[in-house]
């Protein structure tokens, strides 16, 4: 027995050992293979640590589990600064056997902890999840198999975030603190696929308005999932907002590009309870405890093929009998409620909608209200309906919790429709909506709204646009005393014809206290005088002197601030004055946020632009400010916290109204956008036809001057474009690279250098969603100049003094030195240019891209004193001259390649004559071309080879003109002796002769 127990403990410790040993073993072989995996199928930038990497076999027992902490994948392009997922925790449960025998791991399980997942669809249909490699693709660069195999046979999120946003459509989901569960073996064509999914908050919303909103969502889910054939069918499932539980079945298939939809579902549950749950405001803590009663049915179908240019069929019916709902501490109920409607197309065709209400009844308290519509179509729209409802506002009180709020007044609504809406054509109306003696009192505030009467009428006979007639023939009010009345009349709502007067004092504070706005704090008074009656024809014919318009209005002491503007806006002071023409902003005292603003200006041609079609607002404005953050306007979107500039979500491209000719003269003494702080801000930014412009736009910032013109053209969102003239003076290399991301992407050598510089540079190029340069895009064209640098410590410099072997070139000053620069197809270009360092004439050239890689070249102009014998060697093996002793200079051919952190310098040749610039510059001209063919998509020719005859032809030809020259030089040096000899038997022999030789010319002075 001791020996099983021994035998026993001996295997469990060997099988520790071995959980234990397994993930070291492995660590290296899986982390190359996920790097491989990612490279070689996701088209976005994966960022994390490779210390956050880690294995372990106790965590996904009996698989081996890779973990990842804190994983970011970041989209390219219109999205290289959008998040697409932040996962915290990620971990991939790999089968253990497939790690230890296997070419090809299989991926078992997929764990995400509190996950952050943006799923992003701008205005041009372009989506930040986009970004997997195709088949096509892969296959064209890669022949071997993935190491990678998906048997996924579950799935698990834990309390994470999905947003999705569609802004082509406009469509929204948000779903907050979210546990989901799946399992299946994905390793098999045909199996069940089952799901838990469960969420907090559920959001839905279109066009701005959301439909259902912060409900509890819960759904439990198994399909039948033919992988081969592409098809899905529901089987075991429901679905649970709140208490309305739903249940589908059906199918959906997409065995190509088209989806083919057969679906059907009910409600599970015939409760009226479930329905009413999802009423907004309804769900609370209390729900429990309302009493309801009555019966609903609801069910519809999907069915179809849904495509780009296809809409499937679908319907719905939804049946309410006798419903009630009473909550515990009011006295009366609701009752009698029922509803017999339904929506249906049959063909996916949206003119082909018929909605019809035929019934709606309920009774709240002693207040009834009726109603029932037919609308068949949209365009043109058939329309046959009433609604009636006299209501007495103290009774609804009764039956419906408003908490802290008194209402009173009578309500009645009388309305018919019937007809065709559509261009000129209006439906037969005639609608009433009056109230009388309105009175509304908040707990929050001692005074009321009181003496609240409107009295409109809606009425066409004809059926003819032209014969409606809008009259709110009176509305007035008195809060806290203060009047506020007015009247409106429209007739011919096709060509309207207006009269309206308004008069009166708005306190927001004291009205907001009465009517609360959710998320918003507003205060402040408006005081207005505003008269306006004229023909909308006249309007939009811009005869603005037929049309009778004049007021004021005064703002004081406006505050405003919401979830959707945190920062707020206040406004002290402020006077508007307009007539038929134009609105003048006398002037306005305030801020936003934190930053003080003063304004002055106009607007014109106003009445054309609210009422007209296709009419720009035009206008000129002042704007001055003494001091202006614009990280305060830089916050999280749901959070509403700050969040730095350079980690700024994709919210999509901005795009400048079509209708707006505006100009916007800015002063400001400073400015702070992220890390910079701009001093004397001044210029003209103006609107017009989608294009922004900037005008001579001037501030100093990190001890340089700056100024710059430029456009940003949003006529083409899906490539939006940009085009700015910069011009800055004696601005610091360091802070530089520090404070531009441009500068850190393309002149990393910046950080090195210690001085400053001037440049005048024109670039341009294309804008992603983050309204952020993308860098591949960009190209441009200036000049460069070095006030001063220090150039010291730099790799590169350092590796061409061991290879020269001349350490006067470790370190140096260059000053007042400019060289010319392109950026072009995504590599910046420096023209050659020339400097001294200690007798040695220097120039440099070549190219660097946004990878990092550079290709420089440097001709160095040496005189032959400084060769040392180990470089006198290479010199005269490279040159084939045996003896360098006769020459005054010669010059060096150095290639600088490879990474910029840690460049290869190699020597590539030498000539016997001072021509550094001539080389440099030849090169690098064979460079430019190389990139301009790039663009060009033009395949070069075995382009390293004819370059590299080309280059050994020239350097033959140097070298023969040195040696020319160098014959040249021997005879001059051999006249010159006979002419001295001659010189001195001259005075020997006493023969004064004037000379007739030409003066020694080569003689130093």
């Amino acid at each position: 027995m001791k020996k099983v127990l021994i035998g026993v403990a001996v295997f469990f410790v060997v099988l520790v050992a071995l959980a234990a040993l397994v993930p070291v073993l492995f660590k290296d072989k899986i982390k190359e293979r996920l790097d491989k995996e990612i490279a070689k199928n996701i088209n976005a930038q994966v960022l994390y640590e490779t210390d956050n990497v880690s294995l372990s076999l106790f965590r996904t027992f009996p698989n081996l589990a890779l973990s990842i902490k804190d994983l970011t994948i970041v989209g390219k392009d219109s999205f290289q600064r959008d998040t697409l997922a932040y996962l915290p925790d990620f971990a991939l449960g790999l089968d253990l056997m497939s790690v230890v025998t296997g070419d090809e791991m299989v991926v078992k399980s997929v764990l995400m902890e509190q996950p952050r997942i943006k799923l992003l669809v701008l205005k041009s249909g372009i989506a930040n999840w986009d970004i997997f490699i195709s088949d096509s693709t892969q296959a064209t660069t890669e022949t071997d198999t993935t190491d990678f195999k998906m048997g996924i046979d579950q799935w698990k999120i834990n309390n994470g975030q999905l947003v999705y946003r569609d802004l082509s459509i406009p469509f929204g989901v948000t779903m907050y603190n979210v546990n989901h569960t799946g399992s299946g073996d994905l390793a098999q064509d045909v199996f069940d696929m089952e799901t838990h999914t469960q969420a907090e908050s559920f959001t839905m919303s279109y066009d701005g308005i959301n439909y259902i909103e912060k409900k509890k969502l819960a759904a439990d889910v198994t399909m039948a999932m033919d992988l081969n054939k592409s098809i899905y069918t529901f089987k075991d499932n429901n679905f649970k907002l709140n208490e309305f539980v739903l249940g589908m079945a059906g199918s959906i298939g997409m065995p190509t590009d088209d989806i083919a939809l057969d679906l059907t579902f009910k409600a599970l549950e015939t409760d009226f309870r479930n329905l009413f749950s999802l009423v907004p405001g309804v769900f609370k803590d209390d729900f429990k405890d309302v009493n309801t009663d009555g019966k609903i049915a609801f069910n519809g179908y999907v069915k179809g093929v849904y495509n780009e240019t296809t809409m499937p069929g679908f319907g719905v019916d939804l049946k309410v009998s006798e419903g009630t709902f009473k909550y515990p501490d009011l006295p009366q109920a609701a009752k009698n409620i029922n509803v017999d409607m339904s929506v249906k197309n049959a063909d996916g065709n949206m003119d082909h909608t018929v909605v019809d209400i035929r019934k709606l009844h309920l009774e709240l308290g002693k207040n009834p209200i009726d109603g029932r519509v037919l609308i068949e179509g949209f365009s043109p729209m058939k329309i046959d309906g009433n609604l009636q409802a006299k209501l007495d506002l103290a009774e609804i009180t009764k039956v419906v919790p408003i908490e802290g709020t008194t209402l009173r007044g009578l309500l009645a609504v009388d309305a018919k429709a019937r007809g065709v809406y559509f261009e000129k054509y209006m439906p037969m109306v005639t609608a009433k909506l009056n109230l009388t003696n309105g009175y509304v009192k908040s707990a929050d505030f001692p005074a009321p709204l009181e003496q609240v009467t409107v009295v409109s009428t809606i009425t066409n006979n004809t059926g003819n646009a032209a014969d409606t007639d809008v009259q709110i023939s009176s509305f007035k009010m008195l809060l806290d005393k203060e009047p506020l009345e007015g009247r409106v009349s429209i007739q011919d709502i096709s060509r309207p014809k207006f009269d309206a007067v308004i008069n009166g004092v708005l306190d927001l504070t004291k009205l907001t206290k009465i009517f609360p706005i959710e998320g918003t704090t507003l205060s402040g008074r408006l005081t207005g005088n505003i008269q306006a009656k004229g023909n909308m024809t006249d309007v939009d014919a811009g005869r603005y002197d037929n049309v009778n318009a004049s007021g004021t209005v005064q703002i004081a002491q406006l505050n405003y601030k919401s979830t959707d503007l945190p920062q707020g806006m206040k406004i002290n002071s402020a006077q508007a004055v307009f007539n038929n023409e134009r609105v003048n902003l006398q002037q306005l005292d305030g801020a936003l946020g934190k930053s003080d603003v003063q304004m002055n200006g106009y607007v014109a041609n106003y009445m054309g632009y609210l009422f007209g079609k296709n009419q720009p607002l035009r206008g000129q404005f002042n704007l001055k400010s003494n001091s202006f953050n614009v990280n305060e306007w830089m916050v999280e979107e749901h959070t509403g916290e700050p969040v730095p500039a350079s980690t700024q979500e994709a919210q999509g491209v901005v795009q400048i109204p079509a209708d707006l000719d505006m100009v916007l003269i800015t002063q400001a003494g400073t400015v702070i956008y992220d890390n910079l702080k701009l001093q004397n801000l001044q210029g003209k930014v103006s609107l017009k036809d989608q294009i922004a412009k900037l005008e001579d736009v001037t501030f100093t910032t990190l001890g340089a001057q700056f100024s710059t013109t430029g456009t940003y053209d949003s006529r083409d969102l899906i490539h939006p474009t940009f085009a700015f003239g910069l011009d800055i003076k004696n601005l610091d290399f360091q802070n530089a690279f520090n404070s531009f991301s441009t500068v850190q992407q393309y002149a990393p050598i910046a950080n090195l250098l210690k001085g400053k510089f001037s440049t005048k540079f024109n670039i341009n190029g294309e804008l992603g969603a983050d309204m952020m340069p993308v860098m591949s895009s960009l190209t441009g064209k200036g000049v460069v100049e070095v006030v001063e640098a220090l150039v010291s410590n730099i790799t590169a410099i350092k590796k061409i003094s061991d290879v020269t072997n001349l350490q006067d070139v470790q370190n140096f000053v260059v000053k007042n030195k400019g060289f010319a620069a392109e950026i072009l197809n995504g590599n910046l270009v420096v023209k050659p240019f020339d400097f001294d360092v200690n007798n040695i004439k220097m120039t440099v050239g070549g190219t660097n891209n946004l990878s990092g890689n550079i290709d420089y070249v440097v001709a160095m102009d040496v005189p032959s004193g400084k060769v040392g014998n180990a470089l006198a060697t290479k010199l005269t093996s490279l040159s084939g001259v045996q003896n360098l002793e006769g020459l005054e200079r010669v010059t060096l051919q150095l290639g600088v390649t490879g990474d910029f952190k840690s460049p290869t310098v190699a020597l590539k040749g030498s000539s016997l004559k001072a021509e550094a610039s001539n080389i440099v510059k030849q090169v690098v001209t064979n460079k430019l071309e190389e990139v301009v063919k790039d663009k060009a998509g033009i395949n070069l020719p075995t382009n390293t080879d004819s370059i590299k005859a080309e280059l050994a032809k020239r350097q033959q030809e140097a070298e023969l003109r040195a040696k020319q020259e160098l014959e040249k030089k021997r005879a001059e040096a051999e006249q010159k002796l006979r002419q001295e000899a001659q010189g001195q038997l001259n005075k020997l022999f006493n023969r004064n002769k004037p000379a007739t030789t030409a003066p020694d010319t080569t003689k130093k002075q």
